[in-house]
């Protein structure tokens, strides 16, 4: 089976997981730091923790905001739920609003559709790591999250995806373009956020233990007792996680290489097929992180069901979020994204896809429209 998402690892990354085994160093640990440090080097960001998961991350960033207890998030409906959970869990309303049909990204004129008395922030997704448009966003004056999830090597106008909104997240689940099986990240632009993340992520103990022993130096200080400076749940990474992490830094600019060039190889191979609306291009000022590649066809669902029986998995990402009734808002009509429930399929983009795979996908599709 030709799967739809991936990611790639090798003998770097086994090779570090087996040093961190052997080290006996399991949980958090200096691999940690490590990667936040090259991290932030790689991507230019002013601040950066890592996190247990992407989605944890998102609840992180809510609270980091400091809003008013049932204040009103505007965010995309397409995107992943996570992006509502987050905003309903820290005790807030998710507010959702529609997309470009296009770019399959939030507007301006989309949130300003949904501005409301209420209305204490805005919360973005750079859909498949294509950056939206972010200064007419950040003029409206609400605090910005970001999410990043699919951006990593994104950027928009120079600058990297993940360093213009107030809060931004990042995920390393294990389909994303760098994985460590599960994880995921916090920047800001005020460092005191990410301090107090650092904080927050350990159950809101201001020091574990063992740093505190060692700070003590001999003195004597009960490391063993517990400064808590906020009461937050556990959402700490693992040295298991960042030393994947650290392997996949080393290649992801060939990990990337890889991705683009499947990515141009179904531009091509589409471009003369009028049943097939293909993906936005990044800005010529702008970089695409390519993380999915979302085509819009007619029989949308006869397309994805004939590839499957050819061992091709597709699917939809995402559903949109208005129509789960859970939320209560399945009486707002958000066209754009209504229509790409209809007719969006994401096909297999990956690094470990060959060149035999790719043209199969094609072939395949082809086929079908014929």
């Amino acid at each position: 089976m030709i799967s739809v998402f991936g990611s790639l690892v090798g003998e770097e990354e086994i090779a570090n997981v087996a040093a961190c085994m052997r080290s006996q160093w399991m949980g958090f640990g200096k691999n940690v730091d490590l990667f936040e440090s090259k991290y932030m080097e790689k991507y230019g960001l002013p601040s950066f923790a890592m996190v247990d998961s992407g989605s944890n991350a998102l609840f992180m960033a809510v609270v980091l905001l400091n809003l008013p207890p049932n204040s009103e998030i505007i965010v995309p409906t397409f995107t992943w739920v996570s992006c509502a959970q987050a905003v309903l869990l820290a005790g807030h309303r998710p507010v959702f609003c529609d997309v470009d049909i296009r770019t399959m990204n939030v507007r301006r004129q989309d949130i300003e559709a949904q501005i409301t008395a209420k209305t204490a922030a805005v919360m973005i997704v750079h859909y498949a790591g294509l950056s939206v448009d972010m200064d007419p966003i950040i003029e409206l004056g609400f605090p910005v999250i970001e999410d990043a999830a699919h951006a990593v090597d994104s950027t928009y106008k120079g600058m990297p995806c993940g360093s213009i909104g107030d809060i931004a997240i990042f995920s390393y689940d294990a389909v994303k373009n760098l994985t460590v099986g599960e994880g995921g990240g916090i920047a800001a632009r005020d460092p005191k956020n990410v301090e107090r993340a650092k904080v927050m992520r350990y159950c809101g103990i201001g020091k574990s233990g063992f740093d505190s022993a060692v700070s003590a130096n001999g003195r004597s200080e009960r490391w063993w007792e517990y400064n808590i400076q906020e009461p937050f749940i556990k959402m700490l990474p693992t040295n298991m996680a960042a030393s994947i992490g650290l392997a996949q830094l080393d290649r992801i600019d060939t990990l990337q290489a890889r991705r683009k060039e499947i990515w141009k190889m179904y531009q091509q191979e589409f471009a003369d097929m009028p049943e097939i609306v293909t993906p936005a291009e990044a800005e010529p000022c702008d970089r695409h992180s390519y993380f999915t590649y979302c085509i819009r066809v007619p029989r949308r669902d006869e397309l994805a069901h004939y590839l499957l029986k050819k061992e091709i998995y597709t699917t939809l990402r995402y559903h949109p979020l208005h129509l789960n009734p859970i939320y209560k808002q399945t009486e707002v009509h958000l066209p754009n994204s209504e229509q790409l429930n209809l007719d969006a399929l994401s096909i297999p983009l990956h690094p470990r896809l060959s060149d035999n795979d790719v043209s199969k996908v094609v072939d395949e599709i082809k086929t079908f429209f014929r």
